[in-house]
């Protein structure tokens, strides 16, 4: 169901907004549309742009929390509101407080930073056993350290080395590179440069602040760091001992600053309008939908504020405004509200389809995929997904799985086993009807088409009424989806019934007038609409292109009506293929014969086909709603209500 909106303007002093939007404001859920864009044109108007005064604080309290190794943590709602002083002077408390080991760790950081630069710098060239100072302060050889791709390497080994009039000595090999330092006389640098450039050679340059060779030099670094890492870790250790006692009040600040933040962002939907001759101060705008009974308790709540002034707009002045869609459905139905957002949100003047999706797809689910025992075990396992993990597609599954585990009653399986308990309607493989003109037919691929072609009338009919409702009035009576649409399909489907009872058909002249008249209105609908509008006619083409345009688009929807009849027939297919799947199984298992039954092959068979044909059942129902119901009344082209304040 599409809950009723109130369209709101909000309005008040400039510096007292950040007072009504903690007091009355943050107390409701609603979706704000900025007030420039709205009332574009108004020549008073400039948009209210300030910095955060909690952006800071916020920083600096994630510095303190990050001590404690919690950044977030669910609490229970606050019962009163922290006072911003409040919050600043704890902040400002804790930092005195742990001041002098904070900047240790600070010191000792930027300490450990810089040592495991060296690190990686000279780790690579650990193999290399000379001394690093000597190999920088050679006179007449030259060096270079760098890295080769392990590919580039193996090139330059192969092809190049060999007339290079260089010595390159191996570092480190890892997956991607491989590292090394070259030497090569001075008088020979440049065409050895240019000749290591030319495999993708990456130059390293090593600072001469090094002394020693590489191994030594590594093994210093890491002794250093590891003294480092102490005196991090035991600065680290009081500042956590000082903060713990401190972490609920802590965690209370954070949560208060992001509901302060948060508030004070409501300034980018906001505009300031000053007019001299009207009013003497600044004031804000605010415009905003709200459900009916939160704008009716919001107004009722701020009339005795003298700061604070509220317009509910009535319906007949935003009838020109759509309103954002939030829908709210009983919790049995809810889940499905998954399939509906997946197919687009309900315009708000539209219908929530969201009942008959989830009462259709769990009926359609159940009559194709029909088995006690392999339904029930959905119903659960489904259930289970849905309490436990929030998974609204387990709550599908749930209810989907019951409706399997009704239509296995109708149908007598269990498990596969058709001969345990009776059908309370039919076996889907063995159940025959005989039809006029068709022959023998399966019974559930009639009882399928028959369910398709009322599915059709409903939505057909729900199209009449949303239009209607719209004040669309002439697409309610001329469009293939109104009542002409109706009018055509119900006299088909009478006709077929009349002939297959075996009652003699009408005159051609009723069926010239029943199949006929609708269809021409369908193909006349747009001069038909132009004339009751009083508007002219604007035709781009001529008479006889109107016509043969007119004629493709009549068979366009006769081919559409047939269609989206035929797709029914998918039900009854998938209720006779799961039967017949479970007749091999039983074979395989060795029950078909009499004989021994092999319940290994009975269990993994049941298991697999619960899984593989029940997700591909849930993909073709899925289907069949997207596709031949949504088709006829759905356009799902509304926007969903967005809470700004959470």
């Amino acid at each position: 169901m599409i809950t009723k909106m109130k369209f709101l303007t909000i309005s008040g002093p400039k510096n007292d907004i950040d007072r009504m939007v903690d007091r009355y404001l943050s107390n409701y859920e609603i979706h704000l549309e900025n007030a420039l864009t709205e009332l574009y044109g108004a020549k008073t108007l400039r948009p209210y742009t300030s910095s955060s005064p909690y952006n800071d604080y916020m920083e600096r309290i994630d510095m303190l929390l990050e001590y404690l190794e919690e950044k977030e943590a669910e609490l229970p709602e606050l019962k009163g509101k922290l006072p911003f002083e409040t919050v600043c002077h704890l902040i400002k408390q804790l930092e005195n407080d742990t001041k002098p080991y904070h900047e240790k760790v600070q010191q000792y950081t930027k300490l450990r930073n810089n040592k495991q630069d060296s690190l990686n710098l000279i780790e690579p060239f650990i193999n290399i056993d000379f001394p690093i100072e000597k190999i920088i302060h050679m006179e007449n050889i030259r060096f270079r350290f760098g890295r080769f791709t392990s590919s580039n390497y193996y090139k330059f080994k192969k092809y190049v080395y060999d007339i290079t009039p260089s010595i390159f000595t191996e570092g480190v090999q890892d997956e991607e590179y491989t590292y090394g330092v070259y030497f090569t006389p001075q008088k020979s640098l440049a065409r050895v440069d240019a000749m290591f450039t030319s495999m993708n050679w990456e130059r390293i340059f090593i600072p001469d602040e090094f002394e020693g060779k590489p191994k030594d030099i590594v093994k210093q670094l890491k002794k250093e760091l590891r003294v480092l890492e102490k005196h991090i870790s035991d600065n680290e250790r009081i500042v956590k001992k000082l903060l713990s006692p401190y972490k609920n009040a802590l965690l209370k600040a954070k949560h208060r600053l992001n509901n302060l933040n948060n508030n004070f962002n409501i300034r980018k939907y906001a505009a300031l309008t000053h007019d001299e001759f009207v009013q003497k101060e600044t004031r804000y705008l605010l415009r905003g939908w709200l459900t009916e009974e939160a704008a009716e308790q919001f107004e009722r709540e701020t009339e005795n504020d003298s700061n604070v002034i509220v317009i509910v707009e009535d319906e007949e002045d935003t009838k020109e405004l759509t309103p954002p869609t939030r829908i709210h459905n009983f919790s049995i139905f809810k889940p499905y509200e998954l399939f509906v957002k997946m197919y687009g949100m309900p315009n708000y003047r539209e219908f929530d389809p969201t009942i008959l999706v989830a009462i259709t797809y769990s009926l359609l689910f159940g009559a194709m995929f029909g088995d006690i025992g392999q339904g029930s075990l959905l119903a659960i396992g489904g259930f289970l997904l849905y309490k436990l993990k929030d998974i609204d597609l387990g709550g599908i599954v749930a209810l989907a799985g019951v409706f399997s585990t009704i239509f296995g009653v109708l149908y007598g399986s269990f498990f596969g086993f058709e001969d345990i308990i009776e059908p309370l309607w039919l076996h889907p493989m063995s159940a025959m009807t005989e039809l006029p003109f068709i022959g023998t037919i399966n019974t559930v691929f009639v009882a399928a088409v028959t369910f398709g072609m009322f599915m059709i009338i409903t939505t057909l009919i729900l199209s009449i009424i949303i239009k209607w409702k719209n004040h669309q009035s002439a697409l309610a009576l001329f469009d293939r989806n109104g009542l002409a649409g109706l009018a055509f399909y119900l006299s088909l489907v009478t006709v077929i019934f009349i002939f297959m009872s075996g009652n003699p058909i009408p005159a051609t002249l009723i069926m010239i007038v029943m199949f006929g008249l609708p269809l021409l209105l369908i193909a006349f609908e747009e001069p038909i609409m132009e004339k009751l509008e009083n508007h002219e006619l604007e035709t781009e083409s001529s008479v006889g292109m109107f016509l043969v345009q007119a004629f493709f688009e009549l068979f366009e929807v006769l081919l559409s009506y047939f269609s989206n009849t035929i797709s029914f027939v998918r039900v009854g297919a998938f209720a006779v293929s799961h039967a017949a799947m479970m007749q091999v199984l039983l074979m395989l298992a060795g029950a078909a014969e009499g004989g021994e039954i092999n319940w290994v092959v009975i269990i993994l068979g049941n298991l697999f086909v619960a899984g593989l044909e029940g997700l591909v059942v849930g993909i073709q129902v899925l289907r069949l709603e997207f596709y031949e119901i949504f088709s006829h009344f759905y356009k799902g082209d509304g926007r969903p209500f967005t809470n700004i304040l959470r």
